[in-house]
Protein backbone atom coordinates (compact mmCIF):
# COMPACT_ATOMS: atom_id res chain seq x y z
CA UNK A 1 0.00 0.00 0.00
CA UNK A 2 1.43 3.64 -1.16
CA UNK A 3 1.42 6.39 1.10
CA UNK A 4 -0.38 9.83 0.13
CA UNK A 5 2.54 12.57 -1.44
CA UNK A 6 0.92 15.54 0.30
CA UNK A 7 3.83 17.72 -1.14
CA UNK A 8 2.89 15.81 -4.62
CA UNK A 9 -0.46 16.65 -3.92
CA UNK A 10 0.14 20.68 -3.46
CA UNK A 11 2.39 21.04 -5.96
CA UNK A 12 -0.56 19.79 -8.32
CA UNK A 13 -3.14 22.24 -6.59
CA UNK A 14 -0.25 24.63 -7.38
CA UNK A 15 -0.49 23.95 -11.01
CA UNK A 16 -3.92 23.47 -11.41
CA UNK A 17 -4.67 26.65 -9.81
CA UNK A 18 -1.72 28.63 -11.92
CA UNK A 19 -3.48 27.53 -14.79
CA UNK A 20 -7.18 28.39 -13.77
CA UNK A 21 -5.65 32.07 -13.01
CA UNK A 22 -3.69 32.31 -16.44
CA UNK A 23 -7.18 31.11 -18.01
CA UNK A 24 -9.52 33.91 -16.49
CA UNK A 25 -6.99 36.38 -16.79
CA UNK A 26 -6.83 35.63 -20.03
CA UNK A 27 -10.39 36.06 -20.38
CA UNK A 28 -10.79 39.30 -18.69
CA UNK A 29 -8.13 40.41 -21.37
CA UNK A 30 -10.02 39.67 -24.05
CA UNK A 31 -13.51 40.44 -22.92
CA UNK A 32 -11.72 44.32 -22.88
CA UNK A 33 -10.73 43.76 -26.39
CA UNK A 34 -7.22 45.18 -26.13
CA UNK A 35 -5.94 43.23 -28.72
CA UNK A 36 -2.91 42.02 -26.18
CA UNK A 37 -1.56 38.99 -25.39
CA UNK A 38 -0.96 37.55 -22.33
CA UNK A 39 3.40 37.74 -23.39
CA UNK A 40 2.55 41.41 -24.67
CA UNK A 41 0.43 42.43 -21.36
CA UNK A 42 3.27 41.42 -19.42
CA UNK A 43 6.10 43.45 -21.62
CA UNK A 44 4.11 46.18 -21.29
CA UNK A 45 3.99 45.87 -17.26
CA UNK A 46 7.84 44.95 -17.14
CA UNK A 47 8.34 48.41 -19.08
CA UNK A 48 6.10 50.49 -16.88
CA UNK A 49 8.95 49.68 -13.82
CA UNK A 50 11.54 50.79 -15.62
CA UNK A 51 12.41 54.69 -14.67
CA UNK A 52 13.62 55.50 -18.06
CA UNK A 53 13.20 53.51 -21.51
CA UNK A 54 15.34 49.99 -21.42
CA UNK A 55 17.01 48.61 -24.48
CA UNK A 56 15.31 45.27 -25.88
CA UNK A 57 18.11 43.42 -24.44
CA UNK A 58 17.08 44.11 -21.14
CA UNK A 59 13.74 43.72 -21.13
CA UNK A 60 14.90 40.29 -22.73
CA UNK A 61 16.88 39.32 -19.63
CA UNK A 62 14.16 40.81 -17.29
CA UNK A 63 11.39 38.89 -18.97
CA UNK A 64 13.99 35.44 -19.34
CA UNK A 65 13.13 35.07 -22.73
CA UNK A 66 15.60 35.26 -26.15
CA UNK A 67 16.20 38.97 -27.05
CA UNK A 68 14.49 37.38 -30.61
CA UNK A 69 11.17 37.25 -28.16
CA UNK A 70 11.20 40.34 -27.30
CA UNK A 71 11.75 41.82 -30.60
CA UNK A 72 8.45 39.87 -31.77
CA UNK A 73 6.46 41.31 -28.85
CA UNK A 74 7.84 44.69 -29.30
CA UNK A 75 6.87 44.41 -33.10
CA UNK A 76 3.24 43.31 -32.19
CA UNK A 77 2.97 46.24 -29.77
CA UNK A 78 4.30 48.92 -32.27
CA UNK A 79 2.09 48.13 -34.77
CA UNK A 80 -0.78 48.97 -32.37
CA UNK A 81 0.92 51.94 -30.88
CA UNK A 82 1.56 50.79 -27.31
CA UNK A 83 5.20 51.30 -27.69
CA UNK A 84 7.75 52.81 -29.59
CA UNK A 85 11.79 52.28 -30.37
CA UNK A 86 13.76 55.55 -29.79
CA UNK A 87 16.94 56.61 -30.34
CA UNK A 88 19.28 56.73 -26.76
CA UNK A 89 20.46 59.92 -26.53
CA UNK A 90 23.82 58.80 -25.65
CA UNK A 91 24.56 56.23 -28.26
CA UNK A 92 22.64 56.82 -31.49
CA UNK A 93 23.60 52.68 -32.16
CA UNK A 94 21.11 51.93 -29.46
CA UNK A 95 17.67 51.40 -29.55
CA UNK A 96 15.49 51.69 -26.21
CA UNK A 97 11.57 51.10 -25.95
CA UNK A 98 9.11 52.94 -24.33
CA UNK A 99 5.35 53.37 -23.89
CA UNK A 100 3.45 55.12 -25.51
CA UNK A 101 0.07 56.93 -24.50
CA UNK A 102 -2.17 54.37 -26.10
CA UNK A 103 0.26 52.18 -24.16
CA UNK A 104 -0.22 53.89 -20.86
CA UNK A 105 -3.86 53.68 -21.40
CA UNK A 106 -3.73 49.62 -22.06
CA UNK A 107 -1.93 49.26 -18.50
CA UNK A 108 -4.47 50.90 -16.93
CA UNK A 109 -6.92 48.52 -18.79
CA UNK A 110 -4.77 45.39 -18.03
CA UNK A 111 -4.89 46.53 -14.31
CA UNK A 112 -8.39 46.68 -14.03
CA UNK A 113 -8.81 43.20 -16.29
CA UNK A 114 -6.26 41.26 -13.76
CA UNK A 115 -8.59 42.77 -10.38
CA UNK A 116 -11.47 41.31 -11.97
CA UNK A 117 -9.86 38.34 -12.29
CA UNK A 118 -8.39 37.93 -8.99
CA UNK A 119 -12.14 39.44 -7.35
CA UNK A 120 -13.38 35.98 -9.42
CA UNK A 121 -10.67 33.48 -8.09
CA UNK A 122 -10.89 34.82 -4.73
CA UNK A 123 -14.70 35.25 -4.36
CA UNK A 124 -14.93 32.12 -2.44
CA UNK A 125 -12.62 33.22 0.23
CA UNK A 126 -13.96 34.97 3.64
CA UNK A 127 -11.88 38.22 4.50
CA UNK A 128 -9.96 36.01 6.96
CA UNK A 129 -8.94 33.43 4.64
CA UNK A 130 -7.95 36.05 2.26
CA UNK A 131 -5.67 37.47 5.01
CA UNK A 132 -4.28 34.19 5.61
CA UNK A 133 -3.66 33.05 1.70
CA UNK A 134 -2.06 36.07 1.65
CA UNK A 135 0.37 35.48 3.93
CA UNK A 136 1.48 32.01 2.61
CA UNK A 137 1.68 33.72 -0.48
CA UNK A 138 4.17 36.26 0.59
CA UNK A 139 6.34 33.22 2.70
CA UNK A 140 6.47 31.16 -0.88
CA UNK A 141 6.96 34.37 -3.09
CA UNK A 142 10.09 35.73 -0.53
CA UNK A 143 11.00 31.62 -0.08
CA UNK A 144 11.31 32.25 4.14
CA UNK A 145 10.15 29.88 6.18
CA UNK A 146 7.39 31.26 8.16
CA UNK A 147 8.72 31.22 12.01
CA UNK A 148 6.28 29.77 14.90
CA UNK A 149 5.34 31.08 18.36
Amino acid sequence: MTTPDPDGLLAEQLLRLTRRVHRIQKRHLEHRELGITPAQSRLLRTLAHWGSPPRMADLAERLEVVPRAVTTLVDGLEASGKVRRVPDPANRRVIRIELTDDGRGALRELRAARRSAAEEILAPLSEDQRKALGGLLDTLIDGTPVQSC
